[in-house]
């Protein structure tokens, strides 16, 4: 990519950035946009007079972008809770890549909810990889037709490259005694979680507590009932997981809050005084990573962006991951640091077990049965 061709993509991507996040809906702010876009455009192709080395990028079989000896850019969109890690990563990804490829990669970042960045590269936010908070997401883009359906099987650990587990919060001192997911369902003992309509985090937390109940021998009529009798005891369902934390932690609301281990973790790290339990019964969070297939091969860039994928599987990664708060893959976990900073779980469960991500995302569509279960709270 030239230096022209790289600073158009940066135009575009913030064009389409600010259209998703600005809400320019309007037939007057889309011509606007577009304008921008096509004189610079025409711009770029002025000053290029019509040589560039990339290849047609519609092609599978484009010339890789090392080949070309050029600079090269890559978009990297992630739900905002591993922005710490990539700060870290990428610089080493960097210098690697530098000294195999002879080729200098910038980045450009863009971080938010899971969901809203899904949604972000649908409407046109051209990321060469994304690092998402739940399975579901990717899935998103497979049946958008950004990301092909392998992308399981490309990297390793069916490409879940951070790990970590469901943490109950609790008040100082833990006065109600909530040590376990069944606590939850106890008269007198209000929690505080987002909506699993609305946010990933929380489809988490309905199914650590599925996990636990069929972990107990329940069935499905059973495990739904145990589901339903927590969520009555839930004083607020908040849009997303930042406004649950606030609801706990400013505003006093409940008596405990379910978050991830690996946040609750670098809260610790950041100075806040956080008490909370791993229960011995638990369920693997599981995010996500992949190249966007479509827009590598628009790009020029799959080499590079398949390269900085595996790389977020290699020790060297894992271990800034784990620094805050996700647990390693692999035999780094064993180590001495890791083990005594995460909790054995003595009953670990997955997603797969429930039929993955493509069959679990059915609860919480209209008339799944997490809406069973608000019509339930609301009759009591």
């Amino acid at each position: 990519m030239t230096r022209w061709h790289s600073l158009l993509r940066r135009w575009e991507h913030l064009v389409a950035s600010l259209s998703y996040r600005l809400g320019l809906n309007s037939l007057r702010s889309f011509v606007s946009l577009f304008l921008v876009v096509a004189v610079l455009s025409v711009t770029v192709a002025a000053c290029s007079g019509g040589n560039t080395t990339s290849t047609d990028a519609s092609s599978p079989g484009a010339s890789p972008a090392s080949a070309q000896r050029q600079d090269v850019e890559l978009t990297l969109v992630a739900y905002a809770v591993p922005k710490a890690a990539h700060d870290a990563i990428i610089p080493k990804f960097q210098e690697k890549w530098k000294a195999e490829k002879g080729q200098n990669v910038t980045f450009q970042q863009s971080y938010g909810g899971s969901g809203s960045q899904t949604r972000a590269v649908i409407d046109g936010l051209e990321a060469d990889v994304v690092h998402l908070a739940i399975g579901a997401d990717v899935n998103k883009l497979v049946k958008a037709g950004f990301v092909n359906d392998n992308w399981t099987q490309r990297v390793p650990n069916n490409g879940i490259v951070g790990e970590t587990v469901a943490a109950i919060i609790t008040r100082e001192g833990n006065p109600k005694s909530i040590k376990t997911f069944e606590d939850l369902t106890k008269p007198g003992v209000k929690w505080v979680t987002p909506d699993p309509k609305t946010s990933g985090g929380a489809r988490w937390n309905y199914f650590a507590l599925w996990n636990y109940a069929k972990k107990n021998g329940a069935d499905d009529a059973k495990a739904l009932e145990f589901v339903t009798n927590a969520f009555k005891n839930v004083v607020v369902f908040t849009k997303d997981a930042r406004e649950s934390t606030d609801a706990f932690n400013k505003q006093g609301q409940g008596d405990a809050l379910v978050n991830y281990e690996n946040e609750v973790i670098l809260a610790q790290q950041k100075g806040q005084k956080l008490e909370y339990v791993i229960p011995d019964i638990n369920i693997s969070i599981d995010t996500p990573t992949t190249i966007i297939d479509k827009n590598v091969d628009k790009h020029g860039t799959r080499e590079v962006a398949q390269a900085f994928v595996e790389y977020l599987f290699t020790p060297e990664a894992q271990r800034e991951f784990a620094k805050v708060g996700f647990r390693p893959l692999g035999d780094l976990g064993k180590e001495k640091e890791f083990a005594e900073k995460f909790p054995p779980v003595k009953q670990l469960g997955r997603i797969d077990e429930f039929g993955g991500w493509k069959e679990a995302q059915n609860v919480f569509d209209d008339g799944g049965k997490f809406d069973e279960i608000r019509a339930q709270i609301a009759k009591s």
